[in-house]
């Protein structure tokens, strides 16, 4: 099956990790929220599909356009 990285839009640090390995999102439901600007934002899945990998930690850094996991479709 193809898969699809989903990538942060934004730079921030990541607060919350909302999806595991293994579990079927989606499309639109958030995967993750990070933290930017003191807002909360979230990831979302871009098409529905299964998690395969997560890329980051809670409380990690991130740039805008890393990839921080990938999604099976």
């Amino acid at each position: 099956m193809p898969s699809l990285n989903i990538t942060s839009e934004i730079a921030g640090q990541v607060w919350k990790i909302q999806a595991a390995v293994g579990q079927s999102v989606t499309t639109g439901e958030s995967v993750m929220i990070m933290e930017a600007m003191k807002m909360e934002i979230p990831i979302e899945a871009p098409r529905a599909g299964v998690i395969m990998e997560i890329s980051v930690l809670e409380g990690e850094t991130i740039k805008e356009g890393q990839i921080v996991a990938r999604l099976e479709v």
